[in-house]
């Protein structure tokens, strides 16, 4: 069913992307003449992605960037108050959901998304993923020898394990998708189990992964695998390793439905999906979405963290990872 779903979401998405960015659609955008972008993508990595655009269309973006919870909030608030400033929304994939269930977005007609894989658009076709944020286990090569790695979830049970592991503090949501992937009683009892061997809870993926690579931690399970590609650029003795069932986290475009440049707005977010744009996502150390572009980080076989987890079954998935590794403390909504 999940693969019907999949396929009948790019065939919806292709017939709605129409004609590539031809003389006429950029003519229509230029006169135009801006766009606007709201985004949680850090300025670092925004930046060259809007000026590429502005060097080549020569259209000024108008770009804001703040946290994912923020950009959802003041697109929202807006558009109730009759406002309508933003073109377009590049953010987490809870947040653009939340967009879309607000029917602030209208659906992508934009070719560049056809070079997205089927399995990881969503249904409805009014958004689509732009770069990922891939969970995989990391383990200092200095402390774990080849043959003692881990190569699925039921090895981090055997006794080698034991206070040698570590876990993010608030990763609900990948914990809520791996447990639904392997069944929830069972995985639930797997969980209940990796408990017993007292792994350290750890305060963001970034420091985890400083720690992996600084070897106070031997094997990290839910680390994020462009930070541990940046520790290894710079020669940390640290790797990664897929387990399966693997999820990502998604950040996405979609264009404003009421948006006050309708023709750049499409155009912006083309470029975004585009393999110009995916290549720069790329060069920023994040992981892109596209077939078009090549690149190690994404070479396994992954889902997407479904946002209904964050959105509508928050209460039983935290109070459970609550009651399993925080001792009933409150789990965070993440870094």
């Amino acid at each position: 069913m999940r693969a019907v779903a999949a396929a009948l979401a790019l065939a919806c998405l292709a017939a709605l992307a129409g004609a590539p960015p031809d003389a006429a659609w950029i003519a229509r955008a230029k006169k135009e003449g801006a766009v606007t972008l709201y985004t949680s993508m850090q300025l670092v990595d925004s930046r060259p992605l809007t000026e590429a655009f502005e060097k080549k269309h020569g259209i000024k973006v108008s770009l804001w960037r703040a946290s994912g919870e923020k950009v959802a909030e003041r697109a929202i608030t807006e558009a109730r108050g009759g406002r309508y400033d933003v073109d377009v929304i590049e953010t987490d994939g809870a947040q653009v959901e939340i967009a879309y269930r607000e029917k602030l977005l209208a659906p992508l007609k934009v070719p560049a998304v056809a070079d997205v894989p089927a399995e990881i658009l969503p249904a409805h076709g009014y958004y689509a993923p732009t770069r990922l944020t891939l969970y995989v286990m990391s383990y200092n090569t200095n402390l774990v020898a080849p043959n003692e790695v881990p190569r699925n979830y039921a090895d981090l049970l055997q006794p080698r394990w034991a206070g040698k592991l570590a876990l993010e503090n608030d990763d609900v949501p990948w914990f809520a998708s791996v447990v639904k992937a392997m069944g929830e009683s069972q995985g639930l009892a797997y969980y209940r189990r990796l408990a017993g061997q007292k792994p350290s809870m750890r305060k963001g993926h970034t420091l985890m992964a400083e720690m992996v690579a600084a070897g106070e931690i031997e094997v990290a399970i839910d680390t994020h695998v462009q930070g541990i590609a940046r520790l290894k650029e710079k020669g940390a003795p640290i790797e990664w390793k897929p387990l399966q069932p693997a999820f990502g986290q998604p950040s996405s475009v979609g264009v404003a439905a009421r948006a006050p440049h309708p023709e750049a707005a499409r155009l912006l977010a083309d470029f975004i999906l585009s393999r110009e744009g995916q290549e720069i996502i790329k060069a920023r150390n994040r992981v892109p979405v596209s077939r078009a572009v090549d690149s190690p980080l994404n070479k396994f076989q992954y889902r997407l963290i479904d946002p209904a987890i964050a959105l509508d079954e928050w209460d039983k998935w935290s109070a459970l990872w609550s009651s399993i590794f925080l001792g009933g403390k409150a789990a965070g909504k993440g870094e």
